[in-house]
């Protein structure tokens, strides 16, 4: 089968479609084919080695997390889906056109099962965030409201009763709107901004870009343990708190089960690419300021 990997550190033109025996799911593990699979700005930090603490990689590696496909194989102990199922998910080297699911749920009908590729790290991050928050009324702030992460957190967010107030460039403001927040910009004034639409106070608030506004979001809410970032790390200087994947708080299928059950939930699909230009999808993850997400395309 076809498959996206690489041998080094680097740019994105290291990402090479090489041929590779398909994987196997494992007991608690599915094997889908990919219809489609989300591309993260966490995939190019990874590929780049910025995560990698100057160490070599030591084998050929696959690249991606989200997926969505057609289950084509289940290990020992998985009694929820069966071969010809339609799923979402989050797996690992999902640019393939096979790839194993850690963590599923059902494409919920009718909905176009391509456009779910990108699901799967969103909903898991948008769910792990809104419980580590704890806020169950009121209103929060999100910082960098328009990506995949922001744009499902909005739409679970509201569902569970909260009012949100995004922040994202001007040209993303209706989009804010039409999934439910109040948009607002973001730079300098901020706070005052956030004031002004939320005059009685702010609960909680999320940081989603890493974009030095911890300051102003613990101003906002008074209260920096109500402060959570997932990209900004020396949110944990200034009393806030921040929470990645690797030490996961929650269960990733409770996350994929609240996106499948937000009546209409979707993720906007930014650009789609064919599996022969990831390093093209790689590159948009880290230039940002994606509306929704960006997926491959097998």
């Amino acid at each position: 089968m076809k498959a996206v990997q690489f041998t080094s550190y680097g740019s994105p033109d290291v990402l090479h479609v090489v041929d590779v025996d398909a994987p196997d799911a494992a007991a608690g593990e599915i094997l889908v084919q990919v219809m489609s699979a989300g591309t993260n700005q966490l995939d190019a930090k990874l590929r780049s080695g910025l995560m990698a603490n100057g160490e070599d990689l030591p084998a050929p590696s696959g690249t991606g997390f989200d997926a969505s496909g057609t289950v084509i194989g289940v290990g020992a102990g998985v009694a929820d889906v069966e071969p010809g199922d339609v799923v979402f998910g989050i797996g690992r080297n999902t640019l393939a056109e096979q790839a194993v699911l850690t963590a599923w749920a059902k494409v919920p009908a009718g909905v176009d099962p391509v456009e779910a590729g990108g699901w799967g790290v969103a909903a898991e991050t948008s769910h792990r965030l809104l419980t580590e928050l704890g806020v169950e009324a009121g209103t929060i702030v999100v910082s960098g409201a328009s990506g995949g992460v922001g744009s499902a957190l909005i739409q679970m967010a509201t569902t569970r009763g909260l009012r949100v107030i995004g922040t994202a460039g001007e040209k993303n403001q209706s989009y804010l709107e039409a999934l439910g927040a109040v948009p607002i910009t973001y730079g300098a004034g901020l706070v005052d901004r956030v004031t002004a639409v939320a005059p009685d106070g702010v609960d909680g608030a999320l940081d989603l870009s890493g974009a030095g506004v911890i300051g102003d979001l613990i101003a906002l809410v008074g209260d920096p343990s109500r402060v959570i970032s997932i990209s900004d790390f020396t949110a944990p200087q200034l009393g806030a708190r921040v929470s990645t994947g690797a030490g996961r708080t929650t269960s990733p299928r409770d996350g994929l089960a609240e996106a499948a059950a937000v009546p209409g939930f979707a993720l906007h699909v930014d650009r789609r690419f064919e599996l022969a230009d990831a390093a093209s999808a790689h590159r948009a993850a880290e230039a940002g300021h994606t509306r929704g997400k960006l997926i491959v395309i097998p």
